[in-house]
């Protein structure tokens, strides 16, 4: 959107972790308030409006309407964590918080480079968005534990990674499908 440029590019004004969306790690968008490519919204429209805060939960009319309906479908991202990422990233700090995003986008780089089979990117930006740290470090330790997958066939790596990336999202009551709201 023209006019709306924000430093910290990786995690947006609503909440949304773009650092580990298909869409940035894909290059066809910038983050929120990264310039060219960045995507018309809503929201850094008003953020323009009410001064420009640094996220939504720095306005004095969070949370307003425009987030009423906000979660009731994911886009690239999950929606699920928007509110309560705002508030962690304000408990952590927000470079703790964009320190523990940059240690999440570091196992998502991993999980592209290394176990996707070209049809994945969607499932591993959701798991690296939802699951904790610990989870993402056992799913690779686990990978790397099995030696004889680093010369199987990309689908039978990316099978692996999955299944592991499941089985954690199942041991936290995680789903990792993103919900596209009705049909």
């Amino acid at each position: 959107m023209k006019g709306f440029t924000r430093e910290h590019t990786e995690f947006s004004l609503c909440g949304l972790a773009c650092l580990l969306c298909p869409m940035q790690v894909g290059g066809y968008c910038p983050g929120c308030g990264g310039g060219a490519g960045n995507q018309s919204c809503a929201i850094a429209r008003c953020s323009l409006e009410q001064g420009g805060p640094e996220f939504c939960r720095g306005c004095a009319a969070y949370p307003c309407a425009r987030y009423d309906e906000f979660d009731t479908a994911d886009s690239f991202v999950p929606h699920s964590r928007r509110a309560a990422d705002l508030a962690r990233a304000g408990e952590m700090g927000l470079y703790a918080w964009l320190a523990l995003l940059r240690q999440k986008r570091t196992v998502l780089d991993q999980l592209l480079a290394n176990w996707n089979d070209g049809r994945r990117k969607s499932l591993y930006c959701a798991a690296a968005y939802l699951l904790e740290p610990e989870a993402l470090r056992r799913v690779m330790e686990a990978l790397a534990a099995q030696s004889d997958l680093a010369a199987a066939p990309a689908k039978e790596r990316a099978q692996a990674a999955a299944a592991l990336l499941q089985t954690e999202a199942d041991r936290a009551g995680i789903s990792l499908k993103l919900n596209k709201g009705k049909g």
